[in-house]
């Protein structure tokens, strides 16, 4: 349950609070009270922009398995539009260390598989620390994240390298207040019971 500060990003009802990266509606499907990936909608974000926060989020793999590695059940959830959590049905499901579920995508691997089977509800809290810049640009202190999957700590407090690179050494580069956005992998991964509090 929401505590009584939170703002409530997704309700069940409506993806009034979000849309598409691209500009306008955000056109992924809404019912039983979850959003499920539409395969080529593309990327989703907040109106709203955050910058120190916790973030409360559920999410589900398809029950059905399909693939292997990271072609399985894979989506995001990016703080900040630039650092990614990664979602991945990891359940009896090898793939690198870096890129499974609980994971800073390609930089902090997390300390203890925690996933539930494909098709149960999985949840993750984060506590998230924005990085800070100079007025130059450069960085005065890194991001932070603290994050427990399904109740058990998987990131402790880690300090991030910079923004979420597929190739590539990570890197930051200056921003303020950005968006929650999660992410179109061509996976129909399905998430509920978003909300936020500022800190």
């Amino acid at each position: 349950t929401p505590p009584s500060d939170a703002i409530i990003l997704f309700d069940g009802k409506n993806l009034d609070k979000w849309e598409s990266e691209k500009g306008g509606p955000a056109k992924w499907d809404v019912k039983n009270n979850a959003m499920t990936v539409v395969k080529g909608a593309g990327v989703i974000k907040t109106k709203q922009q955050f910058e120190d926060f916790q973030l409360h989020i559920e999410w589900r793999t398809p029950a059905e398995v399909k693939g292997e590695s990271q072609g399985r059940g894979n989506s995001g959830i990016f703080m900040q539009e630039f650092y990614e959590l990664q979602v991945l049905d990891n359940y009896n499901n090898r793939t690198y260390s870096n890129g499974q579920a609980g994971s800073f995508y390609k930089q902090k691997i997390p300390l203890v598989n925690a996933c539930k089977k494909p098709g149960e509800w999985q949840t993750y809290d984060v506590i998230w620390t924005a990085p800070r810049f100079n007025d130059d640009g450069s960085l005065k202190s890194p991001a932070r994240a603290t994050v427990l999957q399904n109740g058990v700590l998987v990131e402790n407090n880690v300090e991030l390298e910079g923004q979420t690179q597929y190739i590539g050494k990570p890197f930051y580069k200056k921003h303020g207040a950005k968006s929650i956005a999660l992410q179109d992998h061509g996976n129909p991964v399905s998430f509920r019971n978003i909300w936020i509090r500022e800190l």
